[in-house]
């Protein structure tokens, strides 16, 4: 009888033990986009590096090799498309202008923020001088940089994504729970998901100026049109996965609940949301999708704060750099799309049993 080496299996129970340790890891590293760093690890460990690196090749290089060819054709045929503003700007004018309004931006901040100590100093005098009734809150009314418009942007399309949301997954979980409430919601459906934030914007803006008079509440009026109309166009996605992630629960576990006796609420908390959450997030992803492409469209038609009314103003504007920036604003609003889906991805990946839900 042979005899083992102790040495030889600690070595493959750590083995073992660290491609454990990077499998758990790959799961992360692919809700972030950085999947290609999961075959340098094993490669590293000493797991077939060439099909590693071929692993890293599909991941990594060919994306990489995908973008330089494309910055390359936009290069190259930029300059022959003449517009009424000028040539169409290159990568290298676009950077140019990313930086310029990196720079307005701080510009701002720093005339913002002097604007401040200047009203807080003329405060201080008054307050020394026993002249409190003069003593006042002057808002900065300057211009909104880049940074804000873009914050403003990301806090509409949540607020209005989070209404959705409240609305939908409840009308989902009875639209899949009952089928007299499904029919009874589906005609609606049907009707108002094609329906375009084009039509549903007017409509807003008059309801919302004729229910919000002024501008002293807790929202600005402009806020509220964009985020309702976000709402209104978002919660369709959601809604219509939720039904059908409640709908194809398994019947057995429906049986079970009724044995067991199970009253409504711990019925939907215990065996509706945990079977249905797959289904219900990509119904979220969808609808966050959806809703930062209207709110670009409200923002514009509306004159709204945000990237849109950026992009609308430069368009307006007509100057030499415009149509740089708008394609700055273009990149911007595809890469803040990107990582608004990676983060319900995270979500997904935590709150579901499979990361590929």
């Amino acid at each position: 009888m042979t005899t083992v080496d102790p040495d030889t299996l600690s070595s493959e129970a750590r083995r073992a033990r660290l491609f454990t340790r990077i499998n758990k890891l790959d799961a992360w590293f692919q809700v972030f986009g950085l999947a290609w760093i999961t075959p340098v690890l094993k490669a590293a460990a000493g797991d077939n590096p060439k099909a590693q690196m071929k692993e890293f090749w599909r991941l990594l290089a060919v994306p990489v090799i995908a973008i330089a060819a494309f910055l390359l054709l936009w290069t190259a045929m930029a300059p022959k498309v003449q517009t009424s503003l000028g040539a169409v700007p290159g990568p290298a004018a676009v950077w140019t202008e990313t930086v310029n309004l990196h720079r307005d931006a701080q510009a701002k901040a720093a005339k913002k923020q002097a604007h401040y100590k200047k009203v807080e100093a003329r405060n201080q005098r008054f307050t020394d001088r026993g002249q409190p009734e003069r003593v006042k809150d002057i808002p900065y009314t300057g211009a909104p940089s880049y940074y804000q418009q873009i914050w403003t942007s990301i806090q509409t399309v949540f607020f209005g994504f989070l209404i959705a949301s409240a609305v939908a997954i409840p009308l989902g979980i009875l639209a899949g729970l009952s089928p007299v409430a499904n029919s009874a919601i589906n005609p609606l459906v049907q009707i108002f998901k094609p329906v375009s934030p084009l039509a549903w914007l007017p409509i807003v803006t008059m309801i919302v100026s004729a229910l919000y008079a002024s501008n002293d509440g807790l929202f600005a009026k402009s806020f509220l049109v964009s985020a309702i109309t976000v709402t209104l166009c978002s919660l369709w996605p959601t809604l219509i996965n939720t039904a059908l992630g409640v709908a194809s629960i398994d019947k057995d576990l429906v049986n079970v609940s009724k044995v067991l006796k199970m009253n409504t609420y711990t019925k939907i908390t215990k065996l509706v949301l945990p079977s249905a959450l797959p289904l219900i997030f990509t119904g979220l992803r969808l609808s966050l999708g959806v809703g930062w492409m209207v709110l670009i469209a409200a923002e514009m038609l509306a004159q709204n704060p945000g990237l849109g009314k950026f992009v609308w103003d430069e368009f307006q504007n007509g100057s030499s750099q415009s149509l740089a920036r708008i394609i700055v604003a273009v990149l911007t609003i595809g890469i803040i799309g990107f990582l608004l889906d990676r983060v319900m991805y995270a979500l997904q990946s935590l709150f579901t049993f499979s990361n590929n839900r």
